[in-house]
């Protein structure tokens, strides 16, 4: 059996890596946080129009979701519900930055001499655990994003903010029922769609090293920022049915005769009762348009952020 393909195959060797302790651990989390805030403002018109076709059957298309939304709300009904993730996914991205580096070095101080640099299987591992501490707030943040997205206009809607929302989402089921719904769900979609974004977008950076040997650092950014893209695209295109159903049970109603879905194993079953196959992918349109720009906004600020702070 041929052994298994390693980053020595296709890159260059890279420095060692820096063990600055928590100098190199806050540029991480620094990185991460303003990478954060780039994806919120590039990505939530696309990300409102992704929960509203995730969970409701209203709309016949991405096209007419963002219409409908522009005419009966007005053009800031896109930014509904912003000021929660631009808060709470700058934390987020900086804690999968910072947790994805503390993997890499961890993992990488305890290579085997025969080996110099972290096996894919292992670049996948440190995303993993990257999405796993990130969605301790991934999930309540998410679940507050989404009820405020997902309301109603005007006089009829249900939460006059965030901190309103939480407030009633406790009240209703408490922290791990009511704030944390949905959250074993959100942990599994956020181990694979970090450990296949982190993988996807180390092993383009080190073919590109690589193919025109040079040092990674001397790749240029317009190469960084599409690297980043296509890794967006891998992470969305690989764990996009848990995320459909993380939407559905967080837009759930609470109580007897309002709660449709018991648990995660039991919204699967009804998703593809009702809606079959189809069911787990509805919505991935926009969520691909949207994962280009946003994840490759979201790369580019944090790797020449890194560059520029180191």
């Amino acid at each position: 059996m041929a052994a298994p393909t390693t980053p020595q195959d296709l890159a260059l060797p890279e420095p060692a890596p820096s063990n600055g302790g928590a100098s190199q651990t806050f540029k991480d989390l620094f990185s991460g946080a303003a990478g954060g805030i780039a994806q919120v403002l590039i990505g939530q018109p696309f990300d409102i129009v992704k929960v509203r076709l995730q969970t409701s059957t209203l709309y016949p298309s991405a096209l007419a979701a963002a219409t409908s939304i522009y005419t009966t709300e007005g053009p800031l009904a896109f930014y509904k519900g912003t000021l929660t993730p631009l808060l709470g996914i700058g934390a987020c991205v900086s804690i999968q930055f910072g947790a994805f580096h503390y993997a890499r070095r961890h993992l990488e101080s305890s290579l085997p001499p025969s080996q110099s640099q972290l096996s894919y299987s292992q670049y996948y591992s440190a995303g993993a655990f990257a999405g796993v501490a990130n969605s301790v707030l991934s999930g309540p943040i998410e679940h507050v994003r989404i009820r405020l997205q997902t309301q109603p206009h005007g006089p009829a809607r249900l939460y006059s903010g965030p901190l309103d929302c939480v407030r009633q989402l406790v009240r209703q089921g408490g922290v791990t029922h009511g704030l944390y719904r949905g959250q074993a769900v959100t942990l599994i979609r956020e181990a694979q769609a970090y450990g296949l974004w982190f993988l996807s977008f180390e092993w383009l950076m080190n073919s590109d090293a690589k193919r025109n040997r040079i040092d990674r650092k001397e790749i240029p950014s317009w190469k960084v920022a599409l690297y980043g893209g296509l890794a967006g695209e891998a992470l969305w295109l690989g764990s996009y049915p848990f995320d459909v159903v993380k939407s559905k049970m967080q837009t759930d109603g609470f109580g007897q005769g309002q709660q449709r879905y018991r648990n995660m194993r039991h919204c699967f079953a009804q998703v593809w009762r009702q809606e079959g196959m189809r069911g787990f992918w509805k919505g991935l349109g926009p969520t691909l348009l949207r994962a280009m720009p946003v994840s490759a906004g979201t790369f580019a600020v944090v790797e020449m952020t890194m560059r520029a702070i180191n």
